[in-house]
């Protein structure tokens, strides 16, 4: 075993790794970029070295300056996590070449699955089905090769994952378009604008496998179903897969211990097949999709279903260990589900958010994994996922209100979250029943996105929040200057709302909203309304805060005597709805666009969001140029909308 070692990652999946190396004895070194330097995983590790910089370019795809890094620290070895290094086989080879060990799969395994297109023809070879399409080098076929596979098509990048550079195309019509946004996003990913032609599945399950290999020889962890996806990223993911037997479990599991042994794998992977759910789960309905070769982020619920720590497996073979338990002796207990909470405003369409964490309270009874703490920021520069949610319990069903009852008790302030969407999407009919597919979510968007409405009562206590009366908290002790009155309370959820709110005593309050009035208390750390106790609990932090009551209803508190900055605004306007790059400029001055046309494309937090025109109109004038980075909220172009 290895008695230090360097984790050449940041965020959650560096701090999951710490926490195995501590209990395992093994000594740490943290690497970050000047964003990062007061970050969770710094603080964590037992060392840290600054890679300088804010971008990944210039901090943690530093390969040069991470071997550096471990050398000068006198680490045996570099941990890649997942993400930035951890499948680029010219690291792999640096790293080695610098008498260190890569915590991952050979160089070798890693170009040969990471093709999408030489991977699908080397499983083939290994007897692993593989779904119908187009594979070749040649890309100035790819359009022909469309319209023979019929429509609907995906395009995917031949390199790397995520859901970047891929695209669904339902007519022949939107191909060219969609083709090169789809090379233009792969090849700043991954550095390759080469992409594939699939056929879509039109019930699809996305079932992938986790394997493990030790070079020679390789088992199976079984299943995880990670079906629910919005935009090719994975939301909630589950193992086992609802509904899986036991003949397809094997029929899928020895595929994927296929797939690995044929390319001498070591370490952890996993193996991702597409399932036509159209009927059922069948044997011969199953197809090779990829192998990413490297831990996912989604490993968690492997680890609760079977007792398996992958991060250790990971540390023994790399340090020349054989694989710690045989396939016999591998086996599921009960059900687990991963959710993935992030910054992102799901109403807008689900941009990526940024802010300061200025409170951060989790579930108590469920695993959470994040690389975040109360106080830190979410930069525009990585991912902004706050943490993973894990729950495990006996049975499928319970492990489900597990999941539920831990996301409503998670509270976070200072930045718009994806909680209540998580939550909805985990009381939906359809997936409490284990009716999953990949389309289950679009196809009930507007009900799983729908904002919760405050009630009264819930607007009672913001308005408290509002005037700074739940400071006291619990029992507003000490306090003796309350002397009865009523003071005017504005706060807004989506509008803006007055309160009048009467001090009663030193901790109760009549709350009066329109035409609505509540006796609110505050008495054994515990809000009650109406003489009903409750859950609820208040936090406000001068000008937004929340109540936390099942649902999470953040509200803003306007300062009376700022300028309406909204004023003067007019319309057709398009702002950039998130801090970013602008990529692409579609228009210019005079331009006449209709409704839906695209104006430019923005990139932020790894992908791109194409802006399009919300009305027809004329383009009066352009105030960003491709290159430019932006702040959110800036006036990119202006239009003079058409009369209807």
């Amino acid at each position: 075993m290895f008695s230090k070692i360097l984790i050449a990652n940041r965020g959650e999946i560096a701090c999951r790794i710490i926490d195995t190396c501590r209990r395992l004895g093994v000594g740490t070194v943290a690497v970050h970029s000047d964003v990062d330097a007061k970050a969770r995983h710094v603080a964590m590790a037992d060392e840290a070295i600054s890679l300088g910089g804010a971008t990944p370019a210039e901090s943690y795809l530093r390969g040069d300056a991470i071997i550096a890094a471990a050398k000068a620290s006198g680490a045996q070895a570099i941990h890649p996590g997942y993400g930035f290094l951890s499948e680029n086989p010219d690291f792999v080879e640096a790293v080695e070449a610098a008498g260190l060990a890569f915590i991952g799969p050979s160089a070798h395994a890693i170009r040969a699955m990471g093709l999408k297109d030489a991977a699908k023809v080397l499983m083939l070879k290994a007897g692993v089905p593989v779904v119908p399409g187009y594979h070749d080098a040649a890309q100035d076929k790819l359009a022909a090769e469309a319209d023979k596979i019929g429509y609907p098509v995906l395009i995917k990048a031949v390199a790397g994952g995520g859901g970047k550079g891929m695209r669904r195309v339902d007519r022949s019509a939107d191909f060219a378009q969609e083709l090169e946004a789809s090379q233009t996003e792969a090849q700043k990913a991954f550095g390759n604008a080469a992409v594939l032609i699939e056929k879509y599945v039109s019930t699809p399950r996305h079932i992938e496998v986790q394997v493990f290999g030790d070079g020679t020889q390789a088992v199976h962890l079984f299943e995880r179903d990670c079906s629910l996806q919005r935009r090719h990223q994975k939301v909630i993911e589950e193992a086992p897969a609802p509904g899986m037997t036991p003949e397809m479990r094997e029929a899928m599991g020895q595929a994927a211990v296929r797939a690995a042994q044929a390319v001498g794998y070591a370490g952890a992977g996993t193996v991702e097949f597409i399932v036509d759910a159209s009927d059922g789960l069948s044997t011969d309905r199953f197809y090779f999709m990829e192998m990413n070769t490297r831990l996912q982020v989604e490993h968690p619920v492997t680890e609760a279903v079977t007792g398996v720590d992958l991060v250790e497996w990971q540390l023994r073979v790399a340090s020349g260990e054989g694989l710690p338990l045989r396939q016999d002796e591998l086996s599921i207990t009960g059900h687990s589900f991963e959710a993935r909470i992030y910054a992102e405003d799901v109403p807008a369409g689900f941009l990526p958010a940024t802010g300061v964490l200025h409170h951060l309270q989790f579930a108590s009874g469920a695993r959470i994994d994040t690389g975040v703490r109360e106080g830190g920021e979410i930069s525009p520069h990585y991912d902004p996922m706050i943490a993973k949610l894990t729950v495990h319990g006996a049975d499928r069903a319970s492990a489900l209100g597990q999941l539920t009852r831990a996301l409503k008790a998670t509270q976070i302030g200072g930045t718009v979250t994806n909680i209540g969407f998580l939550a909805a999407l985990s009381e939906h009919g359809g997936f409490s029943a284990g009716e999953v597919d990949t389309g289950l979510i679009e196809r009930d968007l507007e009900a799983l996105t729908a904002a919760p409405a405050p009630c009264t009562k819930s607007q009672s206590l913001a308005a408290i929040a509002a005037l700074g009366l739940h400071q006291g908290q619990p029992d507003f002790a000490g306090m003796s200057l309350w002397g009865g009155g009523a003071q005017s309370a504005q706060f807004a959820f989506d509008a803006l709302q007055t309160a009048r709110v009467e001090t009663l005593s030193h901790s109760r309050f009549k709350v009066t909203i329109d035409e609505t009035t509540h006796e609110v208390a505050h008495l054994g750390g515990a809000w009650s309304i109406d003489g009903a106790k409750t859950s609820a609990q208040i936090w406000c932090d001068g000008e937004v805060g929340a109540v936390f009551w099942g649902d999470t209803y953040a509200f803003t508190v306007p300062d009376p005597l700022a300028r309406d900055e909204g004023q003067g605004a007019g319309d057709g306007v398009t702002r950039a709805p998130m801090p970013g790059l602008v990529r692409v400029v579609d228009v210019e001055a005079g331009a006449q666009v209709k409704a839906g046309d695209r104006l430019l494309v923005l990139e932020a937090m790894k992908m791109e969001h194409a802006l399009r025109a919300a009305a027809d109109g004329t383009v009066l004038e352009v105030m960003a140029s491709a290159g430019d980075q932006v702040t959110a909220g800036v006036a990119l172009v202006r239009m003079e909308v058409a009369d209807d």
